[in-house]
């Protein structure tokens, strides 16, 4: 995977880095927010795209 896609989704309650997924910049050029499962919340929160 190169490294110039990658990105981190952070959770928003907790402010933790749970996901790594990669995007097209090209393409997308605001930042990813999805409904993600946290671990430490233990539920369904928001993440999103970090620098």
């Amino acid at each position: 995977m190169s490294q110039d896609n990658l990105i981190k989704l952070e959770c928003t309650v907790c402010k933790r880095i749970n996901y790594h997924s990669k995007k097209n910049k090209k393409k997308l050029k605001n930042r990813l927010e999805e409904n993600k499962y946290c671990k430490h919340c233990k539920k369904r929160t928001p993440h999103k795209e970090t620098k």
